[in-house]
């Protein structure tokens, strides 16, 4: 029976992980937000379910009254009608409880409001510009002065000749969001993100982090995230910014404080040369990983 748990759990363990990795991207007929991936967007869900149980209630509460009116005061059932023109007690009523209603709902959404807007300690910035159509990154820090790319949307055939070369599939580069060149982030990391536009309005907008914010020309508005979670995270331009406007992709890869490392320190000289770096070293502690579970396994069946 342990081993036999120590198997499942490992399975487990597994699928959930392969569950984690996928949740970066919008799935196909997907109804609710993207899993979290930041303690804002966590409270962003929360928020959402704790309002909607709110408002199914109301609602229902609603409905009831309406049809206990439909057939209380009915022809058949009240056959000569009421002279009451008013009543002290339900007009106090329906006027204190929504004033109560609205205000259990707005002290949550205040502080939700306070998580996003007021900026923490930061541990890195780095500068977002949006042009039409495509999204430049410049990183602010010291020592990271001359980093910045620009990061296009792949086309279909780039995409097919990614997944090609590197063995990728769909998911992997997911259409019309995957990018040439991906945001680098390490987990656990506030990021200071200051965002303007070199044309027109654009909109820094990314779901799984419950971050959306203006790209505004002449101006840098500031945002914040800090990713709980390694994987490429994607999000897109969120205001109609010309007839490009839905092929403007924002990928964020959240890596390893270690892979992170290594990164930064070949993007000082070359970000081609770290991408690539960055891209075997997950590789290759992918199989490491893979290896140990499959050798874990082995050992649990064979005991």
């Amino acid at each position: 029976m342990r081993t036999l748990a120590t198997v499942f759990g490992l399975v487990g363990a597994l699928v959930f992980s392969a569950g984690i990795a996928s949740a970066a991207q919008p799935e196909p007929w997907q109804m609710g937000f993207q899993p979290a991936a930041t303690e804002v967007m966590e409270f962003v869900h929360w928020f959402n379910n704790f309002t909607l149980i709110i408002i199914t209630a109301v609602t229902l509460f609603v409905l009831a009254l309406l049809i206990y009116c439909v057939v209380r005061f009915s022809k058949r059932n009240n056959p000569e009608a009421s002279k009451t023109s008013h009543n002290t007690m339900i007009e106090v009523v329906w006027t204190v409880v929504p004033i109560l209603i609205l205000v259990v709902i707005a002290v949550p959404s205040f502080r939700l409001l306070f998580m996003q807007q007021v900026i923490p300690q930061y541990d890195m910035v780095i500068k977002a510009t949006g042009y039409q159509w495509y999204w430049g990154y410049e990183y602010v820090d010291e020592g990271m002065e001359d980093v910045a790319f620009d990061a296009i949307m792949l086309s279909d055939e780039e995409r097919a000749e990614k997944m090609a070369s590197e063995g990728l599939t769909e998911k992997d580069v997911p259409r019309l969001l995957a990018t040439d060149y991906n945001m680098v982030v390490p987990v656990d990391t506030t990021v200071l993100v200051q965002v303007t536009a070199g044309d027109v309005i654009h909109a820094f907008a990314m779901p799984a982090f419950g971050v959306k914010i203006d790209a505004v020309p002449g101006r840098l508005n500031q945002t914040w995230f800090r990713a709980e979670r390694t994987g490429i995270y994607y999000g897109q331009c969120s205001e109609l910014c010309g007839k490009d406007h839905a092929f403007m992709p924002i990928a964020v890869q959240v890596v390893t404080k270690e892979q992170y490392a290594v990164w930064a320190e070949a993007a000082k000289s070359d970000v081609d040369e770290a991408n690539a770096k960055l891209a075997a070293l997950i590789k290759k502690e992918k199989v490491a990983a893979a290896k140990g579970a499959d050798d874990t396994l082995t050992v649990a069946a064979s005991n």
